[in-house]
């Protein structure tokens, strides 16, 4: 079993995350639910390793040697590597906010990110965990598991979109088998009424979908559009896939 301090730094850091902005001492104890002597002797500790900063009003952020290992992991990561470069070369050409997506247990997630240059843009935050029906790479990456499973894997509330309209099992069934068959999935109005999201599954070496490229755009996209930015969506998820091991 962990250490309790190390389970609290982990509670500490996950809560930064959520709140994606500092936090007073006060909302940090009360969002973790430790002892107050433990939070303070903490963030002391964090703050000297610079894994915190606080601010001159005593709030509490991750701190710059954070941002270093999050460099080094993307350096050394291939995927987020080679990822970043598809999705720059996609938000060039087509002046649309692209994304690598993924799942993280029974959410939905971006993993990375880059807007178009338009002042309005559609995007979802990196990291912020969202249920999977309310996306097009839920649909995709679910397309291993069976009927069964899937009801097992997604909590039943998720199924009810934040406008409250509720997605039926059976139609969501549907969406995940259709796009297994089509290869790429689209939606619209789901998470945002404005929204139109395409995505295109990033396969592993067994031919498992592991990930996504998506596109996040407003449903007036043009027909022609749309079909030329799913066209080099798909395009450079294959070239992003790994081969297939023969065994």
């Amino acid at each position: 079993m962990r250490a309790r301090g190390v389970d609290r730094v982990i509670e500490i850091c996950q809560q930064l995350h959520l709140a994606r902005r500092p936090l007073t001492m006060r909302e940090l104890i009360d969002a973790t639910g430790a002892p107050r002597s433990s939070v303070y002797e903490l963030v002391a500790i964090l703050t000297e390793a610079g894994w915190l900063e606080t601010t001159p009003e005593g709030e509490v952020f991750f701190g710059r040697a954070m941002h270093y290992y999050g460099s080094d992991y993307a350096a050394r990561n291939d995927l987020i590597s080679r990822a970043h470069q598809a999705i720059l070369a996609l938000v060039r050409k087509h002046d649309e906010t692209a994304q690598l997506c993924t799942l993280e247990g029974n959410k939905y997630t971006v993993v990375l990110s880059e807007n178009s240059s338009r002042p309005f843009n559609i995007s979802s935050e990196i990291g912020v965990k969202v249920p999977i029906p309310w996306t097009a790479t839920g649909r995709l990456l679910l397309a291993h598991l069976n009927a069964n499973e899937i009801r097992a894997l997604i909590p039943d509330e998720d199924f009810v979109l934040d406008n409250g309209q509720r997605i039926a099992f059976e139609d969501f069934l549907r969406d995940v088998q259709r796009a297994a068959q089509q290869g790429y999935c689209c939606t619209e109005g789901l998470s945002n009424t404005f929204r139109l999201c395409m995505a295109a599954p990033i396969r592993d070496w067994t031919g498992l979908a592991s990930a996504a490229l998506c596109f996040m755009t407003s449903r007036d996209t043009p027909a022609e559009k749309r079909a030329s930015m799913l066209d080099d969506l798909i395009s450079h998820a294959q070239r992003l896939s790994q081969p297939l091991t023969r065994r």
